[in-house]
């Protein structure tokens, strides 16, 4: 990650500052099997507290990683799960207003069980499945307040209402 201040030059032609953090893209999954959702638990340095949502992340050491790689690698090292089919549904924007990172949302489906591959700062991570109904539920009572998570879940329902 870095932050920068870039000095712009307004519409106006008045001069300005635009504070800015790049990060790399991240890809995030949607585990489904049936109705139910597979989400992750982990504790979120910034607000202190530890949140459920879609497993989701980024490769620092490999920002080129294609998307669809990045989402197979997350899903394996944050949930054992392995991916029989993979389908893009989307693209999310973070912060447009203060960061340049994207998120790829990806449905992951024909799911086996194999063992997490965790990275140390994930190591209290939790894992579980929950049906669609308790998602919607957890949302509404704001167990789940992640962003990416509620947006990427969209995403879902639009691409679901488009193959009906």
């Amino acid at each position: 990650m870095t932050v920068r201040e870039d000095r712009i030059r307004r519409a106006d032609g008045s001069p300005g500052l635009y504070g800015v953090i790049d990060k790399p893209d991240y890809a995030l999954v949607i585990p489904l099997d049936g109705d139910r959702l597979t989400l992750v638990e982990q504790y979120r340095y910034p607000l202190g507290l530890r949140r459920w949502e879609f497993p989701q992340g980024t490769a620092p050491d490999l920002a080129d990683l294609d998307p669809t790689e990045l989402a197979t690698r997350e899903l394996r090292e944050e949930t054992g799960l392995r991916a029989g089919r993979i389908t893009r549904l989307g693209t999310l924007d973070v912060a447009a207003g203060m960061s340049s990172q994207r998120g790829h949302v990806f449905l992951a489906t024909e799911l086996t069980q194999g063992p997490a591959e965790r990275e140390p700062e994930e190591q209290d991570m939790r894992t579980a499945w929950f049906t669609r109904a308790e998602f919607e539920s957890m949302i509404e009572i704001g167990e789940i307040t992640d962003a990416q998570s509620i947006a990427a879940y969209t995403h879902l329902l639009l691409h679901e209402r488009g193959n009906a």
